[in-house]
Protein backbone atom coordinates (compact mmCIF):
# COMPACT_ATOMS: atom_id res chain seq x y z
CA UNK A 1 0.00 0.00 0.00
CA UNK A 2 1.03 3.81 -0.93
CA UNK A 3 0.57 5.60 2.68
CA UNK A 4 1.38 9.22 3.22
CA UNK A 5 2.30 9.37 6.74
CA UNK A 6 2.67 12.94 8.26
CA UNK A 7 4.51 13.29 11.26
CA UNK A 8 7.22 11.52 12.55
CA UNK A 9 7.44 12.61 16.04
CA UNK A 10 7.78 10.06 19.03
CA UNK A 11 4.72 7.81 18.32
CA UNK A 12 5.04 8.65 14.54
CA UNK A 13 8.36 7.34 14.05
CA UNK A 14 7.58 3.65 15.62
CA UNK A 15 4.13 3.41 13.38
CA UNK A 16 6.01 4.92 10.68
CA UNK A 17 8.81 2.32 11.16
CA UNK A 18 5.98 -0.98 11.71
CA UNK A 19 4.39 0.23 8.56
CA UNK A 20 7.27 0.66 6.50
CA UNK A 21 8.38 -3.49 8.11
CA UNK A 22 4.81 -4.91 7.09
CA UNK A 23 6.00 -4.20 3.20
CA UNK A 24 4.46 -0.81 2.71
CA UNK A 25 5.84 2.09 0.41
CA UNK A 26 5.94 5.46 2.84
CA UNK A 27 6.06 8.86 1.79
CA UNK A 28 6.16 11.04 5.03
CA UNK A 29 7.26 14.52 6.04
CA UNK A 30 7.61 15.94 9.92
CA UNK A 31 7.90 20.04 10.02
CA UNK A 32 11.25 19.11 12.24
CA UNK A 33 12.81 17.12 8.98
CA UNK A 34 15.21 15.23 11.35
CA UNK A 35 13.02 13.75 13.40
CA UNK A 36 12.17 11.72 10.53
CA UNK A 37 15.34 10.48 9.81
CA UNK A 38 14.99 7.02 11.32
CA UNK A 39 12.30 6.62 9.05
CA UNK A 40 14.05 7.42 5.73
CA UNK A 41 16.91 5.07 6.87
CA UNK A 42 14.52 2.51 6.98
CA UNK A 43 13.19 2.90 3.01
CA UNK A 44 10.85 5.92 3.78
CA UNK A 45 11.18 8.71 1.17
CA UNK A 46 10.80 12.34 2.50
CA UNK A 47 8.43 15.04 0.77
CA UNK A 48 5.98 18.08 1.74
CA UNK A 49 2.69 17.45 2.24
CA UNK A 50 0.89 18.31 -0.67
CA UNK A 51 3.60 15.90 -2.65
CA UNK A 52 3.20 13.38 -0.15
CA UNK A 53 -0.49 12.60 -0.64
CA UNK A 54 -0.56 12.93 -4.48
CA UNK A 55 -1.68 9.30 -5.37
CA UNK A 56 -1.04 8.02 -1.84
CA UNK A 57 -3.45 4.62 -0.78
CA UNK A 58 -3.68 6.11 2.31
CA UNK A 59 -2.92 9.43 4.15
CA UNK A 60 -2.13 9.10 7.78
CA UNK A 61 -1.82 12.12 10.07
CA UNK A 62 0.03 11.12 13.76
CA UNK A 63 0.43 15.21 14.44
CA UNK A 64 0.97 16.53 18.33
CA UNK A 65 -3.43 17.90 18.18
CA UNK A 66 -5.97 19.17 16.94
CA UNK A 67 -4.43 22.62 15.79
CA UNK A 68 -1.73 20.81 13.96
CA UNK A 69 -4.18 19.08 12.35
CA UNK A 70 -6.12 22.34 11.38
CA UNK A 71 -2.73 23.88 10.15
CA UNK A 72 -1.62 20.65 7.67
CA UNK A 73 -4.75 19.42 6.40
CA UNK A 74 -7.91 21.33 6.56
CA UNK A 75 -6.62 24.97 6.00
CA UNK A 76 -4.21 23.87 3.77
CA UNK A 77 -6.80 21.82 1.59
CA UNK A 78 -4.16 19.24 -0.14
CA UNK A 79 -6.35 16.16 0.18
CA UNK A 80 -7.69 15.62 -3.45
CA UNK A 81 -10.97 13.78 -3.75
CA UNK A 82 -11.28 10.60 -3.43
CA UNK A 83 -8.47 10.42 -0.46
CA UNK A 84 -8.86 8.09 2.01
CA UNK A 85 -7.57 9.62 5.26
CA UNK A 86 -6.74 8.09 8.56
CA UNK A 87 -6.57 10.75 11.51
CA UNK A 88 -4.14 9.14 14.40
CA UNK A 89 -3.71 12.37 16.84
CA UNK A 90 -5.59 12.13 19.95
CA UNK A 91 -8.69 15.18 19.23
CA UNK A 92 -11.90 15.81 20.92
CA UNK A 93 -14.82 14.70 19.68
CA UNK A 94 -16.19 17.74 18.58
CA UNK A 95 -12.78 17.93 16.28
CA UNK A 96 -13.58 14.50 14.72
CA UNK A 97 -17.32 15.79 13.98
CA UNK A 98 -15.63 18.66 12.23
CA UNK A 99 -12.49 16.47 10.77
CA UNK A 100 -15.70 14.04 9.37
CA UNK A 101 -17.72 17.27 8.14
CA UNK A 102 -14.72 18.77 6.04
CA UNK A 103 -14.20 15.70 4.96
CA UNK A 104 -17.45 14.83 3.27
CA UNK A 105 -17.37 18.76 1.64
CA UNK A 106 -13.98 17.74 -0.30
CA UNK A 107 -15.33 13.58 -1.16
CA UNK A 108 -12.57 12.34 1.37
CA UNK A 109 -13.43 9.58 3.01
CA UNK A 110 -11.95 10.00 6.56
CA UNK A 111 -11.33 7.74 9.63
CA UNK A 112 -10.24 8.52 13.22
CA UNK A 113 -7.74 5.41 13.98
CA UNK A 114 -6.22 6.69 17.67
CA UNK A 115 -3.61 4.66 19.45
CA UNK A 116 -3.76 3.39 23.24
CA UNK A 117 -0.22 2.50 24.99
CA UNK A 118 3.02 3.95 24.78
CA UNK A 119 6.51 3.29 22.64
CA UNK A 120 7.26 0.16 23.71
CA UNK A 121 3.83 -1.56 22.75
CA UNK A 122 3.93 0.37 19.87
CA UNK A 123 7.87 -0.98 18.85
CA UNK A 124 6.34 -4.68 19.53
CA UNK A 125 3.03 -4.19 17.40
CA UNK A 126 0.77 -4.16 20.79
CA UNK A 127 -1.20 -1.23 20.64
CA UNK A 128 -4.18 -0.61 21.34
CA UNK A 129 -6.04 0.77 17.96
CA UNK A 130 -9.59 2.47 17.74
CA UNK A 131 -11.05 2.76 13.45
CA UNK A 132 -13.75 5.21 14.15
CA UNK A 133 -15.84 5.99 10.85
CA UNK A 134 -19.09 5.68 8.26
CA UNK A 135 -17.43 4.34 5.52
CA UNK A 136 -17.04 0.61 5.99
CA UNK A 137 -14.89 -0.74 2.78
CA UNK A 138 -12.43 2.49 4.49
CA UNK A 139 -12.42 1.34 8.04
CA UNK A 140 -11.31 -2.00 6.74
CA UNK A 141 -8.58 -0.62 4.46
CA UNK A 142 -7.48 1.34 7.50
CA UNK A 143 -8.13 -1.45 9.95
CA UNK A 144 -5.71 -3.70 7.06
CA UNK A 145 -2.88 -0.91 7.68
CA UNK A 146 -3.08 -0.34 11.31
CA UNK A 147 -2.78 -4.31 11.65
CA UNK A 148 0.82 -3.42 11.35
CA UNK A 149 1.13 -1.87 15.11
CA UNK A 150 -2.03 -3.31 16.56
CA UNK A 151 -2.47 -6.21 18.94
CA UNK A 152 -5.59 -7.80 16.99
CA UNK A 153 -7.39 -8.69 20.71
CA UNK A 154 -7.31 -4.79 21.33
CA UNK A 155 -8.40 -3.52 17.35
CA UNK A 156 -11.94 -2.18 17.71
CA UNK A 157 -14.01 -0.51 14.83
CA UNK A 158 -16.37 1.97 15.61
CA UNK A 159 -19.26 3.79 13.67
CA UNK A 160 -18.33 7.18 13.59
CA UNK A 161 -15.03 9.01 14.19
CA UNK A 162 -16.20 10.94 17.41
CA UNK A 163 -16.95 7.38 19.11
CA UNK A 164 -13.52 6.96 18.18
CA UNK A 165 -12.06 10.04 20.17
CA UNK A 166 -13.94 9.79 22.88
CA UNK A 167 -12.72 6.04 23.35
CA UNK A 168 -9.25 7.12 22.96
CA UNK A 169 -9.90 10.36 25.80
CA UNK A 170 -11.38 7.81 27.94
CA UNK A 171 -8.24 5.66 27.81
CA UNK A 172 -6.21 8.35 28.61
CA UNK A 173 -8.37 9.75 31.13
CA UNK A 174 -7.57 6.42 33.03
CA UNK A 175 -3.87 6.66 32.35
CA UNK A 176 -3.73 10.34 34.01
CA UNK A 177 -6.33 9.58 36.93
CA UNK A 178 -4.66 6.64 37.76
CA UNK A 179 -0.89 8.60 37.43
CA UNK A 180 -2.54 11.39 40.35
CA UNK A 181 -3.45 8.85 42.52
CA UNK A 182 -0.52 7.04 42.65
CA UNK A 183 1.19 10.39 43.26
CA UNK A 184 -1.09 11.09 46.14
CA UNK A 185 -0.91 7.41 47.58
CA UNK A 186 3.16 8.55 48.06
CA UNK A 187 1.87 11.57 49.34
CA UNK A 188 -0.60 10.12 51.85
CA UNK A 189 2.44 7.15 52.58
CA UNK A 190 5.01 10.00 53.04
CA UNK A 191 2.83 11.46 55.72
CA UNK A 192 3.29 8.05 57.80
CA UNK A 193 6.56 7.88 57.21
CA UNK A 194 6.20 5.16 54.68
CA UNK A 195 9.13 5.11 52.23
CA UNK A 196 8.37 5.62 48.25
CA UNK A 197 9.23 2.24 47.24
CA UNK A 198 7.24 0.56 50.24
CA UNK A 199 3.94 2.54 49.03
CA UNK A 200 4.34 1.19 45.78
CA UNK A 201 4.70 -2.44 46.94
CA UNK A 202 1.34 -1.89 48.81
CA UNK A 203 -0.68 -0.86 46.16
CA UNK A 204 0.30 -3.87 44.28
CA UNK A 205 -3.32 -5.92 43.93
CA UNK A 206 -4.67 -2.57 44.30
CA UNK A 207 -6.83 -0.23 41.26
CA UNK A 208 -3.98 1.79 41.29
CA UNK A 209 -1.24 -1.52 40.92
CA UNK A 210 -0.78 -1.36 37.29
CA UNK A 211 0.33 1.98 37.46
CA UNK A 212 2.22 1.64 40.37
CA UNK A 213 4.04 -1.12 38.40
CA UNK A 214 4.12 0.33 35.22
CA UNK A 215 5.45 3.65 36.26
CA UNK A 216 7.82 2.00 39.31
CA UNK A 217 11.36 2.48 37.95
CA UNK A 218 10.20 6.52 36.92
CA UNK A 219 9.05 7.39 39.95
CA UNK A 220 11.97 6.21 41.59
CA UNK A 221 15.04 6.57 40.13
CA UNK A 222 15.03 6.25 36.42
CA UNK A 223 15.35 9.31 34.11
CA UNK A 224 11.91 10.83 33.38
CA UNK A 225 14.06 12.32 30.25
CA UNK A 226 13.57 9.17 29.08
CA UNK A 227 9.90 10.05 27.74
CA UNK A 228 7.54 7.19 26.74
CA UNK A 229 4.17 9.77 27.00
CA UNK A 230 5.24 13.39 27.57
CA UNK A 231 4.04 15.59 30.28
CA UNK A 232 3.24 17.96 27.51
CA UNK A 233 1.07 15.56 24.96
CA UNK A 234 -0.87 14.25 28.16
CA UNK A 235 -1.47 17.60 29.49
CA UNK A 236 -3.01 18.39 25.92
CA UNK A 237 -5.00 15.33 25.92
CA UNK A 238 -6.33 16.02 29.36
CA UNK A 239 -7.46 19.81 28.32
CA UNK A 240 -9.57 18.09 25.92
CA UNK A 241 -11.33 15.98 28.21
CA UNK A 242 -12.15 19.02 30.09
CA UNK A 243 -13.06 20.86 27.20
CA UNK A 244 -15.32 18.02 26.13
CA UNK A 245 -16.97 16.96 29.33
CA UNK A 246 -20.51 18.49 29.72
CA UNK A 247 -19.93 18.22 33.72
CA UNK A 248 -17.48 18.58 36.43
CA UNK A 249 -14.23 16.07 36.32
CA UNK A 250 -12.64 16.63 39.49
CA UNK A 251 -9.99 13.72 39.33
CA UNK A 252 -9.15 14.92 35.57
CA UNK A 253 -8.90 18.43 36.86
CA UNK A 254 -6.73 17.40 39.85
CA UNK A 255 -4.00 15.06 37.28
CA UNK A 256 -4.18 18.70 35.23
CA UNK A 257 -3.17 20.87 37.78
CA UNK A 258 -0.01 18.09 38.80
CA UNK A 259 0.78 18.45 35.19
CA UNK A 260 1.13 22.03 34.53
CA UNK A 261 3.25 22.01 37.63
CA UNK A 262 5.51 19.85 35.76
CA UNK A 263 5.09 22.02 32.51
CA UNK A 264 5.97 25.16 34.66
CA UNK A 265 9.36 23.56 36.36
CA UNK A 266 10.43 22.81 32.36
CA UNK A 267 9.97 19.04 32.37
CA UNK A 268 7.14 18.93 29.73
CA UNK A 269 9.10 16.79 27.66
CA UNK A 270 9.46 14.70 30.45
CA UNK A 271 7.61 11.47 31.12
CA UNK A 272 4.49 12.49 32.43
CA UNK A 273 5.66 10.08 35.45
CA UNK A 274 7.27 12.87 36.20
CA UNK A 275 4.73 14.00 38.91
CA UNK A 276 5.16 10.24 40.54
CA UNK A 277 8.82 11.85 40.84
CA UNK A 278 7.87 14.48 42.24
CA UNK A 279 6.30 13.27 45.15
CA UNK A 280 9.41 10.18 45.74
CA UNK A 281 11.83 12.86 45.57
CA UNK A 282 9.99 15.42 48.54
CA UNK A 283 9.03 11.83 50.30
CA UNK A 284 12.63 11.01 50.40
CA UNK A 285 13.64 14.78 51.25
CA UNK A 286 11.64 15.40 54.29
Amino acid sequence: MRIAFLGTGRMGTELALRLLAAGHELRVWNRTAAKAQRVLDAGATFANPADAVVDADLVMTCLFGPDTVREVILEADILPAGTTWADITTISPADAAAEARWAEERHVTYVHTPVVGTLGPARAGKLGVYVGGTDPRARKLVATAVGAYADPARLRLLETASEAATAKLLANLALAVTAQGVAEAIRLGASQGFAPDRVLDLLAGTSLGWMAGFKRDFALDRDTSDAQFSTNAIAKDTRLMLQSANAPLPATTAALESLVRAQRAGLGEHDFSVILREESDQARNS
